[in-house]
């Protein structure tokens, strides 16, 4: 069984969330679609469904194109992805201090 970042756990293992994750964990580096979808573990087809309101809302930005592929990356220039971004590290840092306290006791 694969480890779960917190996000996905609170929120739910749902191919949006599971991309957000994913950007949000690499949020300095852009990638083509194909990589989006790989490493978030999601089909290819089932990102395109609904990447372009991920793109209509700013969530995410397209940086650069490469030979034939657009890249992307999270817009963290964006007010709601900096919340997104505050609620992650928020959520992690209370994960690892109830382990610290657990191990503790």
């Amino acid at each position: 069984m694969k480890n779960e970042s917190t996000f996905i756990e609170v929120f739910g293992n749902n191919p949006v969330m599971k991309v957000l994750d994913f950007l949000i964990s690499y949020q300095m580096f852009d990638y083509p679609l194909t990589e989006i979808a790989k490493n978030s573990e999601v089909s290819y087809s089932t990102l395109q469904t609904f990447w372009e309101k991920l793109e209509r809302n700013n969530i995410i930005i397209k940086t650069r194109r490469v030979g034939k592929s657009d890249l992307y990356k999270l817009n963290t220039k964006n007010p709601a992805v900096q919340q997104l971004i505050k609620l992650d590290w928020n959520l992690s840092s209370g994960t690892l201090q109830n382990q610290e306290q657990a191990i503790s006791n």
